[in-house]
């Protein structure tokens, strides 16, 4: 079978969608960062400090990561896919809902940020099973020449999931007055997600097991010892390969898509609701950036979709960040060209989870991709807070440098697929 048939397509609604609403709860604390930082640390704390250590929590859910990600990896290796591709989104629910429940640092000192920071931890292990588990989901259930498209598509439903953070940040924004915001508005997004990600853990019943691990299972494939042990022995290259792609990646959305509204309004002024509102627009261009950089790599491979959208990654993000500072009124059209282009970060997920054979797939795709995150996605947000008073160009800076190393990466699949068709 070659082409998508309407089981597949039902299989990538379900899942896009279950992963829009569970992205949704793990992203929607950096849309409401600022007022965070000014309700969970003291009043007399400085600004740069109060904002370094409210991302700084906001890294912790990536720092947590690999934990979750290796744990149910690995039981989705030996016992299925769809079990803990269940569990992650039930995971995230509570202490999403708990979120918007919390006391302040007014109520309870600083056991404000402790649990907020415990809560944080939580999201992130079950985030780390969510994204590796969900694109092999998708990949074991669609024919092997649409894996870019399929991929592209539920990655793009993921980033939905930042879009949907992004117009209830606006709408929440628009719905209360500043002093009401602080007061109860804030937590009205995290009730919300609670709520989403248990609707989320209703719809995913009605996924099936994929047909690779059912056939792993009849002819009893499974691995014989713990899968990542096998990963790390025998798969060093796709590990070192794929932990790359994630740096890029996680360059990409984090900087460009979850920092970048709160970067605009501190460095020039621009109002929130006019941050958020472009910020909506751009991330909706990268949903559609992702299924289109899918879909091409399906045609023309990823190397060569991988080099060209990250030329023009780089390229727009320098433009975005000096036109802000001479133009803002420009927002809107450059924040939209951004986001499309970074939506070549649809090229990773097929990519990588090729790399690994069915047996470790999970387990090789999850730690690869979790451990890099951890380390660039969450370092991220804390280092470009940093370099900020040094160069008001560090976030697109960032991007840049990353870009280059995606066309260098271009340039190595790209060798390697003609290897391939010799």
């Amino acid at each position: 079978m070659t082409t998508l048939t309407r089981r597949d397509y039902r299989t990538l609604s379900l899942a896009a969608l279950g992963g829009a609403l569970e992205f949704y709860d793990f992203i929607i604390f950096v849309f409401f960062a600022v007022v965070i930082g000014k309700l969970f640390f003291p009043a007399d704390m400085p600004d740069w400090l109060r904002q370094a250590q409210t991302f700084g929590i906001f890294a912790a859910g990536y720092l947590a990561r690999p934990l979750g990600g290796i744990v149910m990896a690995h039981f989705g290796d030996l016992l299925g896919r769809k079990r803990m591709f269940t569990l992650s989104i039930f995971l995230m629910s509570v202490p999403t809902l708990a979120i918007g429940l919390l006391p302040t640092y007014a109520s309870i000192g600083i056991w404000a940020p402790i649990l907020l920071l415990a809560l944080r931890v939580v999201q992130g292990a079950a985030i780390g099973g969510e994204v590796p588990g969900a694109w092999v989901f998708v990949t074991e259930h669609v024919p092997a020449r649409h894996v870019g498209f399929a991929c592209g598509t539920l990655t793009a439903g993921l980033t939905g999931g930042i879009l949907l953070g992004s117009l209830v940040a606006t709408a929440v924004n628009h719905a209360y007055s500043p002093a009401e915001l602080f007061a109860t508005g804030w937590r009205v997004p995290f009730i919300i997600g609670g709520i989403f990600g248990f609707v989320s853990v209703w719809l995913r019943q009605w996924l099936h097991e994929t047909p690779v691990f059912k056939e792993m299972q009849v002819r009893q494939a499974l691995a014989d010892e713990l899968p990542l042990k096998r990963v790390i022995r025998a798969h060093k290259s796709a590990i070192a390969l794929t932990m790359l792609l994630t740096w890029l990646l996680s360059a990409a959305i984090v900087v460009m898509i979850l920092m970048t509204p709160t970067l605009v309004q501190k460095l020039y002024a621009i109002p929130a609701t006019t941050a958020l509102q472009a910020n909506s627009i751009a991330t909706l261009l990268l949903s559609l950036g992702c299924v289109v950089f899918g879909a091409l790599s399906d045609r023309y491979g990823a190397g060569r979709v991988l080099m060209l959208g990250c030329l023009m990654l780089g390229l727009t993000s320098m433009l975005f960040y000096m036109q802000m500072a001479t133009a803002p009124e420009n927002i809107y059209a450059l924040y939209a060209l951004c986001g499309f282009f970074v939506g070549v970060i649809g090229v990773v997920p097929s990519t990588a989870v090729r790399l690994f054979p069915p047996v470790v797939r999970f387990s090789g795709l999850s730690f690869s991709y979790n451990v890099a995150y951890a380390i660039f996605g969450g370092l991220t947000p804390v280092m470009v807070s940093m370099l900020l008073p040094l160069d008001k160009l560090a976030p697109a800076h960032y991007v840049l440098a990353l870009s280059g190393l995606g066309i260098a990466l271009g340039t190595v699949l790209w060798r390697r697929e003609q290897v391939t068709k010799a």
